[in-house]
């Protein structure tokens, strides 16, 4: 008799994918498989959660959650997304990554934080120069160029920056944030892109310049051949980064896909906000991907996704 299996899904404010996630699984009567939200009441170390799959919406803002979900896949879970990896992932490796996958992405570097972090003084920065090498620096990325913290997401301290001056003035409320300088890139068509199991991929037209709420009404109307060419960007990339669930965005300059942010693992699935098209398919595809993941669970056993630059690593092999 086939054991039956439990799908959670952990997450913080947000109501209507949750929600809808669950009831598409549970709608399907499955005689194995349900779906919860996930519930802890105590976490003792070594200990199993009770899932074969979570689905992680929340634990990049709450450090218990992570520890949990590491816990949890010691112990067998498949977390979607892996929490080992989140925890490591961040935006200037992404970039870097991409140099060496063929990926184009826009000219960045990364700046040490304005302010002290805690805990440090002047003597712990003695392998920085002071000041930077600005002239290069500000010759590389051009401007007008976005600054934008090298972790974290949701456009949080964001600035857009004209000239040197500019840069010095805002890079100073900064504080202790590690930031990025990036290249501007000037599109004339921009999108964000679903991508789920590394296999399932939805584009969507997007205006980053429109206000939150207004930002997928864009209408592009790439053609097939650039559909296929930005679904290969997508699938490569989460390939080698090994992300479940993530979302790609990609601007197009001269016929050039560009991608511009390509860690969002809990990326906005909100009803109200993608648009119901968009968020009847990321449900459904969340729905069976989490599905096929507890149909293949194996007690006991490392059921996280590995990304083909852990792999390559591990094998000691080059790009």
């Amino acid at each position: 008799m086939t054991a039956s299996k439990k799908i959670g899904i952990l997450f913080g404010k947000e109501r209507s994918f949750p929600t809808a996630f669950i009831e598409a699984i549970n709608r399907k009567n499955l005689p194995d498989i349900t779906a919860e939200p996930v519930r802890i009441d105590k976490v003792m170390q070594g200990e199993p959660s009770g899932y074969d799959v979570i689905v992680d919406r929340i634990s990049q803002d709450v450090p218990f959650y992570r520890a949990y979900l590491k816990n949890a896949a010691l112990c067998g879970t498949a977390v979607i997304n892996n929490p080992f990896w989140w925890s490591a992932d961040e935006k200037f490796f992404n970039n870097c990554l991409a140099t060496k996958i063929g990926v184009p992405v826009p000219r960045t570097v990364i700046l040490p934080s304005r302010d002290l972090p805690p805990d440090t003084s002047d003597q712990s920065f003695m392998n920085l120069a002071y000041p930077l090498d600005w002239e290069t620096i500000f010759r590389y990325v051009g401007f007008p160029a976005y600054m934008k913290p090298f972790a974290g997401g949701g456009w949080k301290n964001v600035y857009k920056l004209h000239n040197a001056e500019d840069f010095y003035q805002k890079h100073g409320e900064t504080g202790q944030l590690v930031m990025l300088l990036q290249e501007e890139i000037v599109f004339t068509e921009y999108y964000r892109c679903y991508c789920i199991g590394g296999k399932y991929v939805r584009i969507m037209s997007y205006e980053p310049r429109n206000p939150h709420h207004l930002r997928y009404e864009a209408d592009f109307s790439p053609s097939q051949e650039r559909l296929l060419q930005m679904e290969e960007i997508v699938l490569r990339i989460n390939a080698w980064l090994g992300y479940d669930f993530n979302t790609v965005e990609l601007a197009v300059r001269d016929g050039v896909p560009y991608a511009i942010d390509f860690c969002n693992p809990a990326p906005d699935a909100e009803r109200t906000s993608v648009g119901e098209d968009n968020f009847n398919w990321v449900v459904e595809k969340a729905a069976d991907y989490a599905i096929e993941r507890a149909a293949a669970h194996q007690e006991g056993a490392d059921n996280l996704t590995w990304g083909e630059y852990i792999k390559h690593s591990t094998e000691h092999k080059r790009f």
